[in-house]
């Protein structure tokens, strides 16, 4: 399975099929799943899709065709109930219960847009992502989370601003790649796995995550904490010396090599 996510890491940014990747990634806490039935679902959603917006030109419409079949024929939604539930984060669980996280329905939508040839894009937010579709001449904003509501512009300066804290910058809105997306969509199982106490769940996740995105620094110095909190040093020195591999920044550098001294020195 390690082997599996490590090819995904060799798979470039835009051959990444968002919703295919997330089930792979779902898969080792499902090892007795078949995924073709779920293949098959994404394939019939991207088929409905089709056949209710054959002609769905503008971004409004192809957003509203989305929410139609997404939310109103596939009854995917947020779930406020039980938000915290790991199960929303994990893609397999996520179409069984057709309830999820905003990234990981955003994820369902932006994929079935793209195999029509629709552009579609993950929206970063503080706390929160949105779907955009369309591009700078022609786009909509779409909550998944809300069913696939369009977002006025208004609101979303509104989600920004009330994230800004005095005195720093004004935070950007961007479309995230979509590596960074699975790693968000894991980050939410490791951050839940650890709050609720099960480090080695979630050391678990972070390895999954330094597999298949070996860029994301963060990933290598989370799992160098854990694996230090489990007394393995070996593995920690591994870890932060694979982050120093792939940080430019000076600061953090400069920390990764004196946390690397500190522990040839213990």
């Amino acid at each position: 399975m390690e082997d599996d996510f490590t090819q995904l890491g060799l798979v470039d940014e835009e051959a990444i099929v968002l919703d295919e990747a997330a089930l792979a990634l779902a898969l080792p806490d499902n090892p007795e799943t078949d995924l073709d039935p779920y293949h098959s679902l994404l394939r019939l959603v991207a088929s409905r899709l089709e056949a209710e917006a054959p002609h769905a030109e503008t971004a409004h419409e192809r957003a509203d065709a989305l929410s139609l079949v997404l939310n109103g024929e596939f009854g995917f939604i947020g779930d406020r109930e039980t938000y915290d539930d790991s199960a929303n984060a994990d893609m397999i669980r996520v179409i069984d219960r057709r309830r999820g996280l905003p990234v990981s329905l955003s994820i369902l939508y932006v994929a079935a847009a793209r195999r029509l040839g629709w552009t579609a894009n993950v929206l970063d937010l503080p706390r929160h992502v949105l779907v955009l579709i369309g591009d700078e001449a022609d786009s909509a904003v779409i909550d998944p989370f809300r069913g696939g509501v369009l977002v006025q512009p208004e609101q979303i300066v509104s989600l920004v601003s009330a994230s800004v804290q005095p005195g720093t910058n004004v935070v950007q809105v961007a479309a995230m790649p979509n590596r960074a997306i699975l790693v968000r969509l894991l980050l939410n199982q490791a951050t839940r796995a650890e709050d609720a106490g099960r480090g080695r769940r979630a050391l678990e996740i972070y390895e999954r995550i330094t597999d298949f995105a070996p860029d994301y620094g963060h990933g290598w110095w989370q799992r160098a904490r854990l694996e230090l909190v489990d007394h393995d040093v070996a593995s920690a020195r591994s870890s932060l010396a694979a982050m120093l591999e792939v940080t430019r920044d000076p600061a953090q550098r400069a920390t990764i090599t004196e946390t690397l001294r500190s522990l040839v020195a213990s």
